[in-house]
């Protein structure tokens, strides 16, 4: 983190802890459009339309989630939950990708 921003140990006031959390957040959305520019690469690249779902492909996502959850000690149902969102907005993203390169 910044020095700007106080790490979470280091919070003494609601303010660090929201400025922390803002920049945090900032943070994953730059991240989550990498993970999309991800999913346009895979539109580009995958030949027919039904290789855009892949439900093992998904399960995998999911269950590497858990785990982590875990050995991160952090709500592993609700990670599991945000991940499979996730992975849904990303399956429909690139099934507008794949359409649109091919229009």
């Amino acid at each position: 983190m910044s020095e700007t921003v106080r790490a979470p140990e280091h919070c003494e006031t609601m303010a660090d802890v929201r400025a922390g959390v803002d920049a945090l957040d900032r943070q994953l959305m730059q991240l989550i459009a990498v993970r999309f520019g991800y999913m346009r690469a895979a539109a580009r690249i995958k030949p027919e339309r039904g290789h855009v779902r892949d439900e093992d492909r998904k399960a995998q996502v999911i269950a590497n989630v858990r785990e982590d959850a875990r050995r991160e000690d952090i709500p592993e149902e609700a990670l599991a939950e945000i991940w499979d969102a996730l992975v849904e907005a990303s399956i429909a993203y690139e099934m507008v990708e794949w359409e649109r390169l091919r229009s």
